[in-house]
């Protein structure tokens, strides 16, 4: 069992700190793409927008990792320019907003997430089992958290009354209606990624989602999202090469209040996602260690 811990962690490891999107597309220019006057890239440049104003969302964008998810650079024996870690930022209140983050996304405030008991209790069995029950490693769909913050890139493909989020991770698929259209209200069939309806504020898109199933993982340490949640998710393009978005989770099942966590994504050009299909036909020896 600890051998195949280990291996595990290396597998992490890989995923975390390899160069970007290996075994891509070969490289095709992307088009539109800003410059300076001497040809360099601007990625300081105004956001793109679309025929209707509104700032163009589309693109292929990956996570900025925060502090709290960075891996330590590994020191080699000789090799002594191995740079220490980023130093975390400092912890804020539930008042304000955290950074995101792909392992826990209590980490950034000063008393963790406001669980009620039964979560608290949850997310700490979870833990002591090394969350070997995340949905994401028996090949099903990851929490949407999960998602915003995984180190495999997303597509954005926005088009009038529609915006598809595509991930590369787990080959995740996400819809979000802007036609106008309200929010299911009769109980609708409960859905991994909820259903989404988003509209316009000013340049942020405003992206509200219910209906989700009743045992979302968030992060990997597994703090819950219920059947009774709002998500309420803020994407704001802030220049042509950074996204940001706000997420503010109020679940009044698991958590006392609600609470807010900021995800940041740079993009990426001149590249593709790949097909990313996960197969898991039985993952039972890797619980006994068999």
């Amino acid at each position: 069992m600890k051998r195949f811990i280990n291996a595990a962690l290396l597998i992490v490891l890989f995923a975390v700190n390899a160069p970007p999107l290996l075994a891509q597309w070969a490289p095709y220019p992307t088009s539109g793409v800003p410059r300076l006057p001497n040809g360099q890239l601007n990625l300081e440049a105004l956001a793109p927008r679309t025929p209707d104003g509104k700032p163009d969302l589309s693109g292929i964008w990956q996570i900025v990792r925060t502090p709290v998810d960075q891996i330590p650079t590994f020191a080699f024996p000789g090799d002594g320019n191995a740079a220490p870690p980023a130093a975390p930022p400092p912890k804020v209140s539930l008042d304000e907003i955290a950074p995101a983050s792909f392992r826990d996304n209590g980490s950034g405030f000063k008393d963790g997430l406001p669980l009620k008991p039964w979560a608290a209790e949850l997310v700490k069995r979870r833990m002591a089992d090394n969350s070997k029950d995340n949905p994401d490693a028996h090949c099903l769909p990851m929490g949407f958290m999960q998602f915003h913050n995984h180190p495999q890139p997303r597509k954005i493909v926005q088009t009038p009354g529609l915006i598809l989020i595509v991930y590369e991770a787990n080959f995740g698929l996400r819809q979000i209606f802007t036609d106008g259209r309200p929010l299911p209200n009769r109980d609708p069939e409960p859905w991994w990624y909820g259903y989404s309806v988003g509209k316009w504020e000013g340049d942020t898109l405003v992206v509200e989602t219910t209906g989700f199933i009743d045992d979302v993982w968030l992060d990997i340490n597994g703090n819950p999202l219920t059947e009774a949640a709002k998500v309420t998710e803020r994407f704001h393009r802030v220049n042509y090469g950074n996204l940001e978005i706000d997420v503010t989770v109020d679940d009044p099942k698991a958590y006392t209040r609600p609470w807010t966590v900021k995800v940041k994504q740079r993009i990426l050009l001149d590249t593709e996602l790949i097909e990313f299909i996960c197969m898991d036909k039985d993952a039972t020896h890797y619980v006994s260690g068999k």
